[in-house]
């Protein structure tokens, strides 16, 4: 009988290479082994080498779980060297998962899966979630559509996640549960929009507020309510009517499905005020309003809930011209003002605060007639007058010409300063044009007398001009003017350079100019004296000749003088 040879220590070698592969290929792959027994912390796994190989208990057990492991179990174990200095196979649970679940996620990654997940950690910038057996990031900003101040429900729950990107060789892998949520509500609010329509009125929850309006929640998909659109009132914040939380009733103004954007109203709830407002704010009528608000151009004025109108700045003062309106008015303050336009379908009102009290130009006017002295500051100069405060918040100008008798120009200007109080006359007062005339000479007690048109007055020369002479009546009266034209009857005498300054002669008041000053003639006394001659010596039947008559009168004078 033929007896078998027994393997060598080499056959067994060379039975294992055939089976498993060599060595070198045999490390570093997945294999399946036998649990053989449970030792303390331990878990005693064999692979099928000469050796037995030991895995810490923890690696079976998951996240906050109860160890998943029994003596006979088949398990997935990762060979990270076939033995080491005591003769053991060094194995790992972990490894052997994570290189499973690797080559799953990029399966996954690749078609655009879902994974599921746990959160189990906290670390900066974000959280750990556990992809069965291989660690990824959580950033922060990818918790929820919104932040979330407690993420604690959310730690230890199985729930689906995205990959945004993963790299196996440096083992990172970054997932995001907000896509997920994004997805559910695109498709839930794609339902839900299309049963909506314009018109409609809902219910909704407020969940959040900004500057410009508050996000209303419809069920599954929210809706902007405009602060335009809260009241017919003017509110400066939405917060001054609703808060986060309020259950509101609401209309849908617009829909755009395209883009999934609803917009809602409150005040369209409501009746509209501007209703019948033609009606109740007649032009011209008087009425009491607050201010609400306060610009460069004007400020609004609250009628009631939901109407306003505007003052303009040129309506808003009589006398204080070219001021910022928040120096007239402040705002919350109740004024009175009347109604000049109403437009209710462009839902605008022109308001008047100056027309609502009584024209200080008339008041003054009814006052102060004409030749009544006034007293007022002077408030400032300029050159061609001063310019003094008045009593009802109205300015009045005297002129350079009528400051004082016998002085003109800057002398005049001089002889009073800012902050003076001076008492004048009034000369002229004009209420369309807003401007009151005064006088401050004509108001002087002893002063020269103003003359009048078509006296004869005696006159000094001042100035000597090619066009005529300046002159004054008397020593200390106003100046006036004696045109070229007027110096004489004969146009050979009518040279200026024929007087001098200092020389008196007389002649006729023919008119003023606009500052009051005289205009003087000697040829229009020169007629005057004729006509007066022949009224006196000459009638149409004494056959005395013009020569005669004059001579007649010239040598009476001669012989008077």
């Amino acid at each position: 009988m033929a007896t078998t040879a027994m393997p060598t220590r080499e056959d067994f070698a060379a039975l294992l290479d055939r089976a498993l592969g060599a060595s070198d290929s045999f490390e570093g792959r997945v294999v399946k082994g036998r649990v053989t027994a449970i030792e303390n912390d331990l878990v005693v796994i064999d692979v099928g080498l000469k050796s037995e190989g030991r895995v810490p208990l923890k690696e079976f057990t998951p996240p906050g779980g109860e160890p998943q492991v029994a003596v006979g179990d088949e398990v997935d174990v990762y060979v990270d060297r076939i033995e080491n200095a005591m003769g053991e196979a060094i194995l790992s649970r972990d490894r052997a998962r994570r290189e499973a679940a690797w080559d799953k996620l990029e399966r996954q990654f690749e078609a655009g899966e879902r994974v599921e997940g746990t959160i189990f950690g906290r670390v900066k910038g974000g959280f750990t979630v556990d992809l069965g057996g291989v660690v990824a990031f959580l950033p922060g900003s990818q918790v929820d559509i919104r932040p979330v101040r407690d993420v604690g429900p959310l730690m230890g729950m199985t729930q689906p996640f995205q990959i945004l990107k993963m790299d196996r060789k440096r083992g990172n892998v970054v997932v995001s549960r907000r896509v997920i949520l994004e997805e559910s509500r695109a498709e839930a609010r794609t339902g839900l929009i299309q049963s909506l329509s314009e018109g409609q009125i809902l219910d909704g929850v407020v969940k959040n507020i900004t500057d410009y309006g508050a996000f209303v929640d419809l069920g599954g998909i929210d809706g902007l309510l405009h602060v335009t659109d809260i009241s017919y009132k003017r509110i400066q914040h939405p917060s001054e009517v609703i808060a986060i939380g309020d259950q509101v009733r609401v209309q849908i103004i617009r829909i755009n499905r395209e883009t999934q954007r609803i917009s809602l109203g409150m005040k369209q709830l409501e009746s509209d005020p501007w209703e019948g407002a033609e009606a109740k704010y007649p032009v011209g009528a008087k009425l009491k309003g607050r201010v609400t608000n306060i610009t460069e151009y004007g400020a609004f004025i609250e009628l009631e809930p939901g109407i306003e109108g505007l003052v303009h700045v040129s309506e808003m003062s009589w006398t204080k011209k070219n001021v910022h309106p928040g120096k007239i008015v402040s705002t919350s303050q109740e004024v009175d003002v009347m109604v000049l336009e109403v437009d209710a379908d462009k839902r605008r009102i022109s308001l008047g605060i100056k027309q609502a009290t009584r024209n200080p130009w008339e008041k003054f006017a009814e006052d102060h007639p004409v030749g009544t002295l006034v007293e007022g500051e002077v408030k400032n100069a300029t050159e061609f007058g001063l310019f003094l405060g008045l009593d009802g918040e109205v300015d009045g100008m005297v002129h350079v010409s009528d400051i004082a008798w016998g002085v003109t120009g800057d002398a005049a200007l001089a002889l009073y300063r800012k902050g003076d109080r001076v008492t004048a006359r009034v000369l002229e007062v004009d209420v369309e044009r807003e401007r009151i005339s005064l006088g401050i000479k004509q108001a002087t007690e002893g002063g020269a007398r103003e003359p009048k048109k078509n006296e004869v007055v005696t006159v000094v020369v001042r100035e000597v001009k090619d066009g005529g002479l300046e002159v004054q009546l008397g020593e200390n009266g106003p100046h006036g003017f004696i045109k070229r034209a007027d110096l004489s009857r004969d146009r050979d005498e009518q040279r200026p350079d024929r007087y001098q300054v200092g020389q008196k002669f007389d002649a006729m008041v023919v008119g003023f100019e606009r500052g009051k000053r005289p205009l003087l003639s000697v040829k229009a006394l020169q007629i005057a004296e004729e006509k007066q001659q022949v009224a006196q010596y000459g009638s149409s039947d004494s056959g005395a000749s013009l020569g005669d008559i004059l001579g007649a009168a010239l040598n009476r004078a001669k012989d008077k003088a």
